[in-house]
């Protein structure tokens, strides 16, 4: 079951008792929450029935002392649980009487109450009792972390569902400049939304116009000079870097090229250089594949190794290990070894 589907259940009022939303993805974890926060209740019955803590500073039997209450004037109470991975869960042994009352609640839940663990950042350990009694008798969504390559595909999804359109160069961009932190690209995203009207396509200049990506002195435009050994373009961007070191911190143009480095290594692997089996292999969008076949053939396997050695290396560097020079000299130092 997906974020959606749980989302299409709460629309037409299908609930369960317990839900755990739980994983290494954040973002489908908040979607869901907080459409739930919103959405279950009217306002009206919120006052009464609806209660949000906050894992760090609430306990298991907190909570359950609040799940066995009956609502107000309403159908159903729900109790949200926040940062469930900082809550004291407790011990599964049973007391004295040979009752534990987590699992005891867990295994009869009041039907009034809608109890919601949001557990992030991690994985709730599926060899607990807690976790078998609550996939039983409520509903357990693992929201697992995305591969890079399949993030593109995911924002076109979320663009079309705001009855928006976006290029694949676009998508692709987005990815590659923001990483995969699902929240962050989406939060981006709805304020470029603000700028354009509905069912307009999003394309390149939107992203650089919006999100702060300069349309000449950008990190792909780097890589464009490196694979084209334009020793000049490099310097200029590498320069407009180090004046505007807030909008281009070294840290994320490291990552980028160490991404983009890999990717070329890997290139040089592939067997069929075809450009859907290359796409399949690298997991990257079929539009970049021609700067890897580009970059390949500047740089050969033994040189590719060496640069993702260094690209390590200065990343030490700019963390302050070996080295006291600026962030915009280790960045010189650096794309002076790529390209000689």
């Amino acid at each position: 079951m997906t974020a959606n589907d749980i989302i299409k259940d709460i629309k037409s009022r299908k609930f369960k008792p317990l839900y755990l939303l739980h994983g290494d993805e954040p973002y489908f974890i908040d979607l869901v929450g907080n459409y739930m926060e919103s959405h279950i209740l009217s306002d009206a019955e919120k006052g009464f029935n609806q209660t949000v803590l906050y894992g760090k500073d609430t306990d298991i039997m907190t909570v359950l002392n609040a799940a066995k209450r009956y609502p107000m004037m309403a159908d159903y109470q729900v109790i949200i649980i926040k940062e469930a991975q900082d809550m004291k869960w407790g011990k599964e042994d049973a007391d004295k009487k040979g009752i534990n009352p987590v699992l005891s609640y867990f295994e009869n839940p009041l039907n009034t109450t809608i109890l919601v663990f949001c557990y992030k950042y991690g994985k709730f350990d599926k060899r607990k009792k807690a976790y078998k009694f609550i996939e039983k008798n409520g509903l357990v969504f693992e929201s697992a972390s995305m591969y890079d390559n399949k993030i593109p595909s995911w924002i076109e999804s979320y663009v079309t569902e705001k009855n928006y359109q976006i290029s694949a160069q676009a998508a692709a961009m987005l990815c590659e400049y923001l990483g995969n932190d699902l929240s962050k690209i989406a939060n981006e995203i709805d304020k470029l939304m603000l700028n354009i009207s509905a069912g307009q396509e999003i394309n390149l200049k939107h992203i650089q116009d919006n999100i702060g990506i300069s349309k000449e002195y950008n990190v792909f435009e780097l890589q464009s000079a490196l694979i084209k050994k334009d020793v000049l373009k490099a310097n200029q961007i590498v320069n407009y870097f180090e004046a505007n070191p807030k909008a281009n911190p070294i840290v994320l143009t490291l990552g980028n090229l160490n991404n983009f480095f890999s990717k070329v290594l890997m290139y040089h692997y592939v067997k069929d250089k075809t450009p859907k089996s290359v796409a399949s292999e690298l997991g990257v969008n079929p539009y970049f594949i021609k700067d890897y076949e580009a970059a390949s053939r500047g740089f050969d396997y033994y040189k590719t190794t060496l640069i993702i050695g260094w690209l390590r290396e200065y990343d030490l560097k700019s963390k302050g290990m070996n080295s006291n020079a600026s962030h915009g000299e280790l960045l010189k130092e650096l794309v002076f070894k790529i390209l000689h």
